[in-house]
């Protein structure tokens, strides 16, 4: 029996108008309410692909908390670990999709969440462990107070004392590094990080993060214009190696953004055991990215990648460092059809976009 795979983190309300309609247009009037947030993401995807998959957070006890753990319940995902406190609210963030040459927009309101506030000593980590084989964590949990961050840590610690693998996905979001006055954002994520990367066997990143939160450049491509020399990635991977021995591998999603609605996507596996590069997607062996035209909701989409890496690396038959990879890309183009943070895709589907089933044709 496949052990249960662990997520930490905070999930939010996720406010948004129908569509891409912009604020200013849709208000007064009504926005949908869905629930998300990274780590609460990856446990609904796992879950999809029929892992064993277990989300632990702390909510606020009233029913609109409760309507959000039922969300992940009916999805598979146990909640049993989930804490209810008094102290705290539930996060939100407001999300404006964009589209064409016009970005999209997130506007957080988590101050004084129930993550934010609840200590590491008030979740049983023996527990919350005592069947799983793994843990993953992201950068954005602890970027939401010093209370927050010290859980993470604490969470990983536990989890390796342990013996469970434990994955971090950088996660750099500079909107939300703020609790340490006069601090510069990313000092504040590059010392945060530093105490719990020495933790985790596999490091996530896009292609922005090693620079953000370690310092770590790749030559020769810049995020902001789309433009990406996917060669550089290695020397990067293997830097962050060099400063965290303990990393075992290295997955840096590559996203090339035309506009909003147009973005290459493909990712690199760097496998330290043997120093080699893996990427995804190939087409006669050679790299070729999937070109994703008309995205329909971009969130959630480093999440599904990280779900889908983590599962394909816990199933015997995908584990291989090229199928593992192969299979996280594929997961994560087909979020980008998805509205909302989770994606619904399910394990077949992924495996027959691997194929080259990508046409879009009616399933009949």
């Amino acid at each position: 029996m496949k052990k249960t795979i662990v997520t930490f983190g905070e999930v939010m309300g996720r406010l948004a108008p129908a569509g891409c309609l912009r604020f200013r247009q849709a208000l007064p009037g009504p926005l949908d309410l869905t629930f998300g947030g990274a780590e609460a993401n990856v446990a609904a995807s796992l879950a999809q692909f029929g892992a064993s998959a277990r989300f632990v957070t702390a909510l606020p006890d009233h029913l609109v908390a409760d309507a959000c753990v039922g969300v992940f319940r009916g999805l598979g995902v146990d909640t049993s670990k989930i804490l209810r406190t008094k102290a705290g609210r539930l996060g939100l963030y407001f999300y404006e999709n964009g589209a064409n040459q016009r970005p999209s927009n997130v506007i957080y309101d988590r101050a004084n969440s129930a993550v934010s506030l609840t200590p590491a000593t008030a979740y049983d980590w023996p527990a919350i462990f005592a069947d799983a084989g793994w843990l993953h964590l992201t950068g954005i949990t602890p970027a939401l107070s010093p209370i927050a961050a010290d859980a993470v840590q604490q969470a990983a610690r536990a989890a390796q004392e342990a013996g469970l693998k434990v994955s971090c996905d950088l996660n750099f979001r500079k909107k939300l590094w703020d609790w340490e006055p006069g601090t510069d954002s990313k000092k504040l994520a590059a010392r945060v990080m530093g105490g719990i990367l020495p933790h985790a066997e596999v490091v996530i990143a896009n292609e922005e993060d090693a620079a953000d939160v370690l310092g770590i450049h790749a030559e020769n491509s810049d995020a902001e214009s789309g433009q990406l020399d996917v060669s550089k990635y290695p020397a990067v991977a293997r830097r962050i190696v060099g400063q965290f021995p303990n990393v075992k591998m290295v997955a840096i999603t590559l996203r090339e953004s035309h506009s909003a609605s147009h973005n290459n996507w493909g990712a690199m596996l760097f496998d330290a055991a043997s120093g080699e590069s893996h990427f995804a997607p190939l087409r006669e062996r050679r790299y070729q990215p999937y070109e994703i035209k008309n995205i329909v909701d971009r969130v959630g989409g480093g999440d599904s990648f990280g779900a889908g890496l983590i599962f394909a690396l816990t199933t015997p038959e995908l584990s291989k460092p090229q199928t593992a990879i192969t299979f996280a890309v594929a997961a994560s183009c087909l979020c980008h059809s998805v509205a909302g943070d989770i994606n619904y895709a399910t394990r077949p589907e992924v495996e027959a976009l691997m194929k080259g089933s990508g046409s879009g044709r009616v399933v009949r």
